[in-house]
C-alpha cells in the first residue's frame, strides 16, 4: 500500500498539471518493475481529441517506451476510475494491474461493464480516493 500511495501521488501531480492547463484533472502513471515508465494527464482540450484521456496517453507512451503493445507486467495508476473507452484500452494492453483513486459514479467502467478488463488484470481501488475526488470536485466547482 505504501508504494501505491507513492505512485498515486505521482498521478495526482499529473492531474494537477492537467488542471493548470484547463483540462479535467485526471492523471496517470505506468509503473513497470518498480520504475515509472510513463506519465500522462488529460489532453482532450489541447489536442481537440475526445480520446486523449490520461489513461490512453499513458498506455501509448508506455507501449512505445517498452516497444510492446502488451503491458502485462505493468501497473497503471490513475486518479479516477477509468471510463469504458479507457477500460477497453486497458484490456487490450493486458495490463497486469490497475490501481485507481476515486470511483466515477457517472462514467466509470464498473457501472457499465464490470467485466470489461482482461481476466488477469488485478484491480485495486480507493487509493488516496479522498484526495483524488477533492481535486475533481474543486475543479468542477470553479467551472460552475
Amino acid at each position: 500500500m505504501e508504494d501505491d500511495n507513492y505512485y498515486m501521488k505521482q498521478a495526482l501531480a499529473e492531474a494537477k498539471a492537467a488542471e493548470d492547463e484547463g483540462e479535467i484533472p485526471i492523471g496517470a502513471v505506468v509503473v513497470c518493475q518498480g520504475r515509472i515508465i510513463a506519465k500522462a494527464h488529460n489532453m482532450t482540450q489541447r489536442l481537440i481529441d475526445v480520446t486523449a484521456h490520461a489513461e490512453m496517453q499513458a498506455i501509448t507512451s508506455a507501449s512505445a517506451g517498452l516497444g510492446n503493445k502488451y503491458l502485462n507486467e505493468c501497473t497503471l495508476y490513475v486518479t479516477i476510475e477509468p471510463c469504458v473507452m479507457c477500460a477497453g484500452a486497458i484490456a487490450w494492453a493486458q495490463l497486469g494491474r490497475l490501481v485507481f483513486g476515486a470511483a466515477d459514479e457517472k462514467r466509470g467502467f464498473s457501472k457499465y461493464a464490470d467485466n470489461l478488463l482482461h481476466p488477469k488484470t488485478v484491480v485495486s481501488s480507493g487509493v488516496m480516493a479522498e484526495e483524488c475526488a477533492a481535486l475533481m470536485k474543486s475543479f468542477f466547482a470553479k467551472k460552475r
